[in-house]
């Protein structure tokens, strides 16, 4: 009895093993598909443009429970994470880095003084960026404010996928605002029988 209780024990410690993600030299969770870059946004942009995907930028901070939570229970659903993989091209940012930035104006910053200039407060927040910058804000506009739409928290798993989805389908170009959205595509998979959650 105590050896079936000690296998099941090593068992789920190595399931949990698994499904944690890997933490780098800098607290932050790591994904081998994260892209590293220079974060000069508008390169940045362009490189995704190039391979035909959205940018996105991920604020996080080391000691996150909601960043552990997003990386060990959201970005390693295989649907989730192949979804954004083939679409988006994802940048992490330190909230309290020191690392250098160059905003879509050209003003050098740091990831810290980025996260202010961007009003970026909790972790982790996502940061969606339009493929091109409008014209008439090419020269002047700051990452805040080219954004087409910005993620605050954490969130479940079917209201994370629906963000990326809509962003990808521009929705935030159209007059289904993303709540209206969610609730459609929600009811969509009730209707399929598949209940989802949040």
């Amino acid at each position: 009895m105590v050896k079936a209780l000690l296998a099941a024990a090593v068992l789920l410690a190595g399931v949990n093993l698994a499904s944690a993600a890997e933490i780098g030299d800098d607290g932050l969770h790591k994904q081998d598909w994260f892209s590293l870059t220079f974060r000069d946004v508008r390169e940045d942009m362009e490189a995704a443009r190039s391979e035909g995907k959205g940018l996105v930028l991920v604020f996080e901070q080391r000691g996150c429970i909601y960043c552990a939570k997003m990386h060990e229970q959201i970005l390693s659903d295989p649907q989730v994470r192949d979804f954004i993989r083939s679409n988006f091209k994802v940048v992490q940012y330190n909230l309290f880095g020191s690392e250098e930035v160059t905003d879509l104006d050209g003003e050098a910053l740091t990831e810290k003084t980025a996260a202010r200039r961007w009003n970026v407060v909790f972790t982790p927040t996502l940061i969606f960026l339009p493929e091109t910058v409008p014209e008439d804000a090419s020269s002047e506009a700051t990452v805040a404010q080219a954004a087409v739409a910005t993620m605050p928290g954490a969130f479940g798993k079917q209201t994370f996928l629906h963000m990326f989805q809509w962003v990808r389908e521009k929705g935030y170009a159209t007059d289904e605002h993303f709540q209206k959205y969610h609730a459609r595509k929600l009811a969509e998979l009730q209707a399929q029988g598949l209940a989802p959650g949040e």
